[in-house]
């Protein structure tokens, strides 16, 4: 089926886990999740996926978090998220549903070290660096927030007064949108409310596709 929008209940689904993130909430309202919003997503993916095929295969991330490190232990996402992507870092359509309502973005939302390194690489250099400063300048200018994990200090080895040192700075560098749950969300315009927002990222997406990649090292 096409997308139509996300369930009626998608977003009282995410209220209820944050106030009772546990098994036994997740088992008892499994099925809205499923139908109002694991479904939906999916189907929002396949309707996006040939325009954007050129970044890589739609994939709907999995509702458990990893806990083995984490101090909180709860034990499932408060949202949902899907990505059209070739490897993670080297751009991403990303699109999530939760309490927050709708979020859409692109960009580098990991970047491994070799990743990292290529990333700090192109944006030193004047014409990729540049490239770079002007499609954030116009990401910011459509109301898009430019973020991601930024290091307290300068990298080492790049002086105090480099040009582009606050980008220099980025461990990750992504594109986020927010919508607050409205109408739209369970209506087919939803569909087109994404897609606007995928195209709009799409320069900073082939910026990283270009000048950072998916990563050389392998996953453990």
């Amino acid at each position: 089926m096409g997308f139509t929008g996300f369930g009626e209940y998608a977003i009282d689904f995410y209220d209820g886990l944050v106030a009772d993130n546990s098994k036994p909430y997740w088992n008892a309202n499994v099925e809205t999740y499923r139908r109002d919003v694991r479904g939906p997503m999916e189907a929002l993916l396949a309707e996006l996926a040939d325009e954007f095929s050129d970044l890589g295969e739609p994939k709907v991330f999995r509702p458990y978090r990893d806990v083995r490190f984490a101090k909180d232990k709860t034990p499932y996402k408060a949202h949902c998220g899907g990505v059209i992507e070739a490897g993670r870092g080297g751009g991403a359509c990303y699109v999530e549903v939760g309490p927050a309502g709708l979020r859409a973005g692109g960009g580098c939302f990991h970047l491994a070290a070799d990743q990292l390194a290529r990333f700090r690489q192109a944006v030193d250099t004047d014409v990729h660096g540049r490239a770079l400063e002007r499609i954030l300048a116009d990401l910011r200018g459509q109301g898009w927030e430019i973020a991601g994990e930024t290091l307290k200090t300068r990298p080492r080895g790049v002086p105090a007064d480099h040009p582009r040192l606050e980008l220099l700075r980025h461990r990750r560098l992504y594109a986020i949108h927010t919508w607050e749950p409205d109408d739209t969300l369970h209506e087919p315009e939803c569909l087109d409310r994404v897609r606007r927002a995928w195209r709009q990222v799409r320069a900073l997406n082939e910026w990283a596709r270009d000048h950072v990649g998916v990563s050389e090292r392998p996953r453990r």
